[in-house]
């Protein structure tokens, strides 16, 4: 037996022994006899990627719906918002407060009241934390009774709305160190148990204020999309995450669902040249290729995204041409169109000839020709990546395609391309990408090193505007403003290549509900809305 085939067989096996494990021991076509004439009220899911908090302080839920604990306020399908812990809300005349009335209806899963006070203490905590969840223009938080809280900040900020749709409140009184692991809120669904690397199983609420879901148990098993994919081959499972590169395979008993996101793929390239600067933590600054625009503007007219998406993601995908296509806050003028002729000009302009006829161009000694990295083992960022370096070689860029580790990919994102990945249902996100004060931190937002004066005022205008409407006019002139901006037109710190379908391999008669648009993030995305999930077939027939 040749070896993929043996490990891809492995790898189904020990699904199936989770599986068992999670299950109690039957699965299958025992499972199935089980529940002939009943109901069904479970499902296991595959997915890629382990939370390393449900501690939304930290982090859980960010991007996304925390399932285990309520927000203030959620995200709707088509990203508005709709109350959720709150009842009601008001917004002061200065736009510096935020004033909550609570429902009455909301309690912890250990029987408790939902207060004011634990609103309060989850965005002190969540500001003190100072991790994923910005919170540093929250002056302070004050419960005025036990279901009404007041929230001051310091300048008027329009993403707020967008923020606290994604801290889910934690209770005050049984919050601790090891909370993450052992949350206690007020969603949809409760933790009933977490095995590091293998699984986490997720029990249905049946107090919860918004009705006790359909399903009662959620099995999440950890495991890579190749084998996620051996696993629904094999029959086990209910879900199954797999990815662009896999999706055309076609297993009995189970559909694929392209669900559309905001999660794309692209370039950064390092703006700086390479002067031997280091960040803080001594990871070297810049690069003699990519510093100049040229070079960033050749690669982005050089690609065909409709190609890539097309042959790559075999369909599974759409041109990306920024950090937000289509949302509200996209500027549509960032698009562009594929033209060689376009990019090769623009290196010529600049002194970039071929001058020993290798097929690469070269200026003052400098061959343009240099290396993007990627995270080994992720097979949609390897494709992307090789694709597109294959098509900037016909304006005379070579791109060597390299698999690194995350470890190293901190340490040299300042100095080489990354194939990255962002997206995003929140604005917030066009904001830290491209903030001059977040360049070159040792973070993932902005290791390209952008920085614009201009930029800077079209975001602060941004988050300070009074309305929706107001706001993503900034956020389109950070991107375009008819003369400067992030887009691949203007600076082009980011060469945008497509935006990626979420495949996922669903047992047919069961109803995902209707998905938000997916941010970045493989994997948990999907699971925001498991309140809405359903055996459409609940006769127990044969699956």
């Amino acid at each position: 037996m040749k070896f993929w085939k043996f490990q891809k067989v492995f790898l189904a096996a020990l699904f199936l022994a989770a599986l068992l494990t999670a299950c109690g021991g039957r699965t299958g076509d025992e499972g199935d006899k089980e529940e002939q004439g009943g109901i069904r009220d479970s499902v296991v899911i595959a997915i890629g990627s382990e939370p390393e908090t449900l501690d939304p302080t930290k982090g859980w839920g960010h991007g996304n719906s925390p399932i285990v604990q309520s927000t203030l306020v959620r995200y709707t399908a088509d990203l508005t918002f709709e109350n959720d812990l709150a009842a009601t809300y008001q917004l002061s005349e200065d736009r510096l407060t935020w004033t909550f009335t609570l429902r009455e209806d909301a309690f912890f899963t250990d029987g408790e009241r939902v207060t004011a006070s634990d609103v309060v203490f989850t965005l002190e905590t969540a500001k003190a934390a100072r991790g994923s969840v910005d919170l540093t223009y929250m002056e302070e938080a004050v419960a005025l009774d036990e279901q009404t809280v007041a929230i001051s900040l310091s300048k008027p900020t329009s993403i707020f709305l967008n923020t606290l749709a994604s801290i889910g409140i934690v209770p005050e009184h049984a919050y601790s160190e090891d909370y993450g692991r052992n949350p206690i809120g007020s969603g949809p669904y409760q933790l009933a148990e977490w095995r590091p690397q293998e699984q986490i199983i997720f029990t249905a609420n049946e107090n919860y204020y918004g009705g006790a879901p359909a399903i009662k148990r959620v099995t999440v098993v950890f495991m890579s999309e190749d084998a996620a994919l051996a696993a629904v081959q094999a029959g086990e499972g209910d879900v199954a995450y797999s990815s662009a590169t896999l999706g055309k395979t076609l297993v009995k008993g189970y559909h694929v669902e392209a669900i559309p996101s905001a999660d794309n793929r692209g370039f950064t390239l390092p703006m700086a040249p390479d002067e031997g600067k280091t960040t803080e933590n001594g990871a070297p600054i810049g690069n003699d290729v990519t510093c100049h625009l040229e070079i960033r503007q050749a690669i982005a007219y050089a690609i065909d995204r409709q190609l890539v998406a097309d042959m790559v993601l075999n369909g599974f995908g759409r041109p990306a041409y920024s950090e937000n296509d289509g949302m509200p806050w996209n500027n549509p003028e960032v698009k562009i169109e594929t033209d060689l002729d376009y990019g090769r000009k623009l290196l010529a302009d600049a002194g970039w000839q071929d001058r020993d006829g290798d097929g690469i161009v070269e200026k003052d000694g400098v061959k343009a020709e240099f290396t993007c990295i990627y995270p080994a083992g992720d097979s949609v960022r390897q494709a992307v990546a090789m694709a597109a370096a294959e098509q900037v070689l016909a304006v005379g860029i070579k791109i060597h395609v390299e698999g690194v580790s995350w470890d190293e990919i901190t340490e040299r994102m300042f100095s080489h391309a990354v194939m990255m990945g962002w997206g995003s249902s929140s604005p917030n996100e066009t904001y830290y990408l491209y903030r001059s004060q977040g360049a070159l931190l040792d973070d993932f937002y902005n290791p390209e090193g952008y920085e614009s004066e201009v930029t800077d005022h079209y975001l602060q205008a941004a988050m300070e505007a009074s309305t929706a409407e107001e706001a993503n006019g900034c956020w389109q002139k950070v991107q375009w403003d008819g003369s400067v901006g992030t887009a691949m037109k203007g600076a082009c710190p980011w060469v945008w290549i497509v935006n990626l379908d979420h495949v996922t391999y669903v047992r047919d008669g069961l109803s995902i509900g209707e998905q938000p648009i997916h941010g970045h993030g493989h994997g948990l995305p999907l699971i925001q809305n498991l309140e809405e999930w359903s055996w459409e077939d609940q006769t127990g027939a044969e699956r």
